[in-house]
């Protein structure tokens, strides 16, 4: 079955009410209650958009997240009471959207579902009349959502594809981070902490040298450019 939402967490009661609270706004949501539930999930469906907790009862949140992401790009949502900035890093690192804190209120953590599921329903701006860019040794396509380095593809969550998207659809211009928030969380409160993550992670993926970016370069105090060659 295909289902716009997947909530994975041992908290029995909260999953269960979280996700009945998301099917009565019409966010078909289905529920996990560990690591192997969520595993066997995904064997026979299909979701738009992950919520997962850290702590599970037979595992990590963060350990399914890897194996999650060797396979898929959906969004990936860290659900967790934890508060350190620690683990709010390694959840972005290896791969999640965004890091929601416990306790969170349901109408706000729907809110923060809705956005996504429609930004990741429809074509990013980026996307729309731009066929994507290429040199002799980067590729972006927007049509086909598709990274090349020399050739071979890299992985970039959906989050990070629309990041770079909309940098390359912005050659040559700083693009301040609050426009970044608006346009690409559409959270004007979205932290520094988790664009700085995300941008991160596209260097590593398209860089010669991630440590002395030539593509993404930053602007201390303003923003991010996308510089082609």
């Amino acid at each position: 079955m295909d289902y716009d939402c997947l909530i994975i967490d041992d908290e029995r009661l909260l999953a269960d009410s979280t996700a009945e609270y998301f099917n009565l706004f019409g966010i078909r949501t289905a529920v996990a209650y560990s690591a192997e539930e969520g595993r066997d999930f995904f064997g026979k469906n299909k979701a738009r958009l992950l919520l997962l907790d850290i702590n599970l009862g037979d595992g990590s949140g963060f350990g399914l997240c890897r194996e999650l992401r060797a396979r898929t790009d959906i969004p990936i949502l860290f659900l967790s009471a934890r508060t350190s900035d620690d683990d709010k890093i390694i959840a972005l690192s290896i791969g999640g959207d965004d890091y929601v804190q416990k306790p969170c209120s349901l109408s706000v953590l729907l809110a923060k579902v809705k956005v996504v599921l429609k930004r990741y329903g429809e074509p990013s701006e980026g996307e729309q009349g731009q066929e994507g860019y290429s040199d002799a040794r980067l590729t972006v396509d927007f049509g086909s959502r598709q990274t090349l380095v020399n050739g071979s593809p890299v992985k970039l969550t959906a989050l990070e594809f629309r990041l770079l998207t909309y940098l390359i659809r912005n050659q040559g211009k700083v693009v301040t981070k609050q426009e970044l928030f608006e346009n690409i969380w559409e959270d004007r409160f979205t932290g520094d902490g988790t664009l700085n993550v995300h941008i991160r992670r596209i260097r590593e993926a398209i860089e010669p040298d991630p440590g002395r970016p030539e593509y993404i370069i930053t602007f201390w105090g303003d923003g991010y450019k996308f510089c082609g060659r």
